[in-house]
C-alpha cells in the first residue's frame, strides 16, 4: 500500500508568506499598464487585472498576457516604422 504524500512540499517561505504577506517582485512588463510580479519568498506569480488591482497568475492569464505581448510588441513596432526621425530645429 502506497503511503499518499502532500501535493506541495513543506517550506518555510511559504509560511513566511501566509503570515508577513508575499513581498512582489516585477518580474515582466507586458504592456505599459499590464505587468507580471514574482513573489520573491515563495515565487507565486501574480499580474494586474483591468483594475490595477494584483491577481494570482492562472494558466488563463498565462496565455492572456502572452497574446497581450505580442499584439502591443507589433504595434509598438508598427508605430515606431512610421515616425519620422526627429530634427532639431536650427
Amino acid at each position: 500500500m502506497k503511503k499518499s504524500t502532500p501535493s506541495s512540499a513543506f517550506s518555510f517561505s511559504k509560511i513566511y508568506c501566509s503570515l508577513f504577506g508575499h513581498d512582489y517582485l516585477l518580474s515582466k512588463n507586458v504592456t505599459h499598464h499590464v505587468k507580471e510580479y514574482t513573489c520573491s519568498h515563495c515565487g507565486e506569480q501574480a499580474t494586474t487585472n483591468s483594475r490595477g488591482r494584483l491577481e494570482v497568475m492562472t494558466p488563463k492569464l498565462k496565455e492572456i498576457n502572452n497574446i497581450l505581448a505580442s499584439v502591443h510588441a507589433k504595434r509598438a513596432a508598427k508605430y515606431k516604422a512610421n515616425t519620422p526621425p526627429f530634427q532639431a530645429a536650427s
